[in-house]
């Protein structure tokens, strides 16, 4: 590892040199709003497609210019576009600082947009927070400060409505996690994601368990930034892609202001979110608490919930600077059990159970190095953790099997404990740098991942026989006592060739190379028998491709290979008639997408595409029969899905006012997908003997996502629209429609919601946000699931009622 990085640091050092280039240009300058207050994130493109962003001190700078003319246009969210020609001499450093105003009302009908009380979305800059290129990928932002919704309780529907395809798994309501996938992958904890907080990777371990337990509060966040499944080569080989949740940061204009934001709604809600932040010298800080209580729609599904964040940034000089940050989230989720069909059309609300629980403890820590080695070269060093708990108390059983006293004992039967002990260590290195070949513009981005992983299971505890959250073990050894430890490190590089001033291509390439030990004790299960031993060794290809039509439209392509590791649930036997493949394969496979997005005259806004997802060695079982011709179930890799469909976003302006003094606008928005996910080939077990399930549609993938809105603006006041449908989807591969009598298999009904809700900017402090979700109480649920939180069907929520109050000083 250190050797890598040496040779990275030598590497950077030859491109930071002053290479002579033939009379090149340079413009740079500062922002600032019309008090004079230095912006930072401030967008700054040219039409030849070249974009950087103004740093913390609202400077920005952009080299190897050629002579001649140049349209330059500066813009930021919630602040009017300034476009900017200039005339450029060979040779030349041209100053160029500007002023931007804020958006307060609508000055002009096309060219300025009051779009702060409005759910809007918008694609990364073709290079992105200077480390990565996003030119050539379906990327999307959701700008959380105006979203119509209920943040308090990160509803999945109302934040991504309108993020085509985001299939999200309502397991509980309560708040505590966000459930989603896109293109058919599984939604389970966001797995399928490499799941970041401003940069730095919060899933719990990649390799052991990727399922993301951290869950800071929404309302800390200010954007969230989804790319799909082609930036694998980037981030990390995951099929699904990254999300990154960026933290609110503090107003730098002052050196002390405070935030606190109350909620209140339905089944006992209550929410408090308290935040301080500001700017002394170099110094910059922020921190926030959170706590959240709520009652749950269902019987015993009580959750108290806390997260805290800190962070403390210091410019060491113009170029350079380090950031620490910390956060924290903590949950108790009292579970109420999983029902059957015959349960949940009698009664959703019920409970099956009253005595489990579930307790996530994250701690992430990091600390951040950003280093402008020249104005062509950017460096950022990051070293970060994921520390904590995943623990639970449960009665463990089928829906159909009653947790009841005994008739001898008088008491309850011991419940199982389980404890997850994880420890995370990543480190990243990561540049970027501009530079010319041939006449051609060119961005290279790379740099190298270090991941050590210890992952302690600890299962099948005997605990006490009482009812609240005790996770005392009457027998100190556990059923399954398990360690698996992983290193792994990744060489990733993408390049960015401007072929044009509208063409680019970027091809890239990402080497995983790592293995995962396994080693401790199943009771049930012979030693020998264990897999003891995974490696991981991909060399990952991918290539994207953009054509600017013009500043606002654009056309892109993408490929991008991605592997998705054998995980702990896969190659843990969950009983004496199970066996693991000691040999097992990683899934492997690819992301292909194009589409082409824009914004038609200001009224209309689109992104539509294509894609296919194809994932090779999915996990599966198949009976097989030992020396003694005893039937046993074997867990082997034992299928190929793909999966294809269509991602249509289109947003549409009916009506928007030309009155400064009545800023009026009606627009109307669909975000839907089609899915066709399908077995190419594998094999499920019925009655001991294996069936192919060739053909057959993939198990938890609707054909049809789609949220339809109207949302309407007057004044200070949004209010927003929606509904959202989705199809009916498959429990298992052999796509069995009816019911079982446990709730575990059949299909799980279509449905569609309606919602509504608004937003009040009482004045530029105070805002008030009002709603009711699910209007029509709809009963429902999205999944039956086959691991936690328990087999059987998971109620949705029904109709529901929030209010949050928000004071900003």
């Amino acid at each position: 590892m250190k050797s890598l990085v040496t040779c990275l640091l030598i590497v950077l050092i030859f491109l930071s040199s002053d290479v002579k280039t033939i009379a090149q240009s340079i413009i740079k300058g500062q922002v600032q709003n019309q008090k004079g207050v230095a912006l930072e994130g401030v967008a700054v493109r040219l039409e030849n497609g070249k974009v950087t962003e103004t740093d913390n001190s609202g400077n920005y700078i952009i080299e190897r210019l050629p002579a001649g003319a140049h349209h330059i246009r500066f813009s930021m969210v919630g602040y009017e576009a300034l476009d900017k020609k200039v005339e450029l001499t060979a040779g030349q450093t041209l100053i160029l600082s500007v002023s931007i105003r804020e958006r307060v009302q609508n000055l002009n009908e096309v060219k300025v947009e009051d779009r702060r009380n409005v759910i809007y979305t918008e694609a990364l800059p073709d290079v992105h927070n200077n480390t990565f290129i996003a030119a050539g990928k379906k990327s999307e932002v959701v700008q959380l400060k105006g979203v119509n919704g209920n943040i308090a309780e990160k509803t999945g529907r109302q934040i991504f409505a309108k993020i085509p395809g985001v299939f999200v798994y309502d397991m509980d309501g309560s708040g505590n996690q966000i459930n989603i996938s896109t293109r058919g992958l599984d939604p389970h904890r966001s797995w399928e994601y490499n799941i970041r907080q401003n940069g730095v990777i919060t899933n719990s371990d990649m390799y052991g368990y990727p399922a993301s337990h951290y869950s800071p509060a929404m309302e800390s966040i200010e954007r969230v930034e989804l790319v799909r499944g082609t930036s694998s080569l980037q981030y990390g080989a995951q099929f699904g892609g990254m999300i990154n949740y960026v933290s609110k940061g503090p107003d730098t204009s002052k050196t002390f202001t405070f935030e606190t934001i109350n909620s209140a709604g339905s089944f006992g809600l209550f929410s408090s979110y308290n935040a301080i932040g500001g700017r002394i010298g170099k110094f910059t800080y922020s921190a926030y608490y959170q706590k959240r209580h709520s009652n749950g729609y269902r019987k015993n599904a009580k959750s108290d919930a806390e997260s805290q964040f800190v962070s403390l940034s210091y410019d060491i000089s113009r170029s350079l600077s380090i950031k620490a940050e910390l956060g924290r989230s903590s949950y108790i989720y009292q579970i109420p059990g999983p029902l059957t069909d015959a349960m949940f059309a009698a009664n959703p609300r019920q409970s099956t159970r009253s005595r489990n629980y579930f307790n996530p403890d994250i701690y992430v820590p990091s600390i951040t190095l950003d280093w402008k080695i020249n104005p062509g070269t950017y460096l950022k060093f990051t070293n970060s953790g994921v520390y904590g708990v995943r623990n639970s108390v449960i009665f463990d059983a089928f829906a159909n099997v009653p947790d009841t006293i005994s008739s001898l004992t008088k008491s309850y039967r011991a419940r199982q404990v389980d404890i997850d002990n994880f420890k995370s260590f990543t480190s990243e290195i990561r540049f970027i740098h501009h530079y010319e070949i041939g006449g051609f513009k060119s961005i290279l981005s790379g740099g190298v991942q270090y991941m050590h992983n210890k992952l302690r299971r600890r299962q099948l505890g005997k605990g006490t026989t009482g009812s609240d959250f005790d996770l005392t073990v009457t027998d100190p050894a556990f059923g399954r006592d398990l360690y698996m430890t992983t290193d792994n490190i990744a060489i990733f590089a993408e390049n960015m060739i401007c072929l044009s001033s509208k063409l680019s291509v970027s091809p890239g390439f990402r080497i995983e190379s790592g293995a995962t030990d396994m080693t401790g004790k199943i009771s049930y299960y012979s030693p020998e028998n264990l897999p003891n031993k995974i490696k991981h060794k991909f060399p990952l290809f991918g290539i994207s491709t953009q054509y600017r039509i013009d500043a606002q439209n654009r056309i892109y392509a993408g490929f991008s290979q991605a592997y998705r590791p054998v995980v702990f649930k896969d190659i843990i036997p969950g009983s004496v008639l199970e066996r693991v493949d000691k040999n097992l394969k990683d899934a492997y496979g690819y992301n292909l997408e194009a589409g082409v997005s824009g914004n038609v005259q200001g009224k209309m806004k689109y992104d539509i595409g294509v894609f296919q997802v194809s994932v090779n060695n999915r996990m599966g079982t198949v009976s097989m029969r030992d020396e003694n011709n005893a039937a046993y179930l074997f867990r082997t890799v034992t299928g190929d899905t793909r999966t294809r469909g269509v991602e249509a976003y289109i947003e549409y302006s009916l009506f928007r006012s030309v009155n400064s003094s009545l800023p009026t606008e009606l627009l109307v928005f669909t975000s839907t997908s089609y899915f066709d996910a399908k077995y190419l080939k594998g094999n499920a077990v019925v009655n001991n003997e294996n069936t192919s399930v060739e053909g057959n549609r993939v198990e938890g993938v609707p054909n049809w996502i789609s949220r339809n809105g109207i949302q309407f603006q007057y004044k200070k006041l949004s209010l927003t629209c929606q509904y959202s449908y989705v199809s009916s989807n498959f429990a298992n591969p052999l796509n069995t429609i009816e019911p079982s009598a446990n709730g575990t298999i059949g299909k799980v009904p279509g449905y569609g919601l309606l919602d509504l809700n608004g937003t009040l900017h009482i004045t530029r402090n105070y805002s008030l946000r009002m709603g009711i979700n699910n209007i029509t109480n709809k009963q429902y649920f999205t999944k039956r699931p086959t691991m936690y939180p328990g087999a059987g069907i998971w109620s949705s929520d029904g109709r529901s009622i929030g209010v949050s109050f928000g004071i900003k000083i």
